[in-house]
């Protein structure tokens, strides 16, 4: 199980490149992102390489930041591999509010980082499925 930092960040010019720019300055590497906006403000949310101190750089620095425990899944890189585990979660009667994409560095297969109700569920169904969750 992750731990993903969302950030409430004004939807203006540079408030991506600032945060970006404060985790690089302390060492903090994205793993994986999504960014939602709207007019004013977006939440982009990120699993790093070091989630506690980047709870900490960016709260400092005026941001709106939580941590929000979610769940990687290695996933095969082939047609139809997403399909299948969320057929897996479909049959087991779970709802995945989001997904997004990001990828092992060992292995170099993709990772789908999700976010569910209970992430401790889910990672117990798709273990027992035979998939490799992080």
């Amino acid at each position: 199980m992750l731990k993903q930092i969302s950030i409430y960040a004004e939807n203006k010019k540079g408030c991506f490149q600032d945060i970006t720019g404060l985790l690089n300055s302390n060492g903090i590497n994205i793993l994986g992102s999504v960014t939602n906006d709207s007019a004013e403000y977006g939440i982009i949310r990120m699993v790093v390489s070091d989630p506690d101190k980047c709870l900490e750089v960016l709260n400092s620095s005026g941001y709106l930041c939580k941590a929000t425990p979610v769940l990687a899944v290695e996933c095969p890189d082939e047609v139809g591999a997403l399909d299948k585990i969320l057929k897996t979660l479909y049959a087991g009667n779970i709802n995945v509010n989001y997904i997004y994409l990001s990828f092992n560095r060992d292995s170099g297969l993709p990772i789908m980082v999700m976010h569910t109700d209970d992430v401790a569920q889910v990672e117990n169904i798709l273990t027992n499925h035979g998939y490799n969750c992080m």
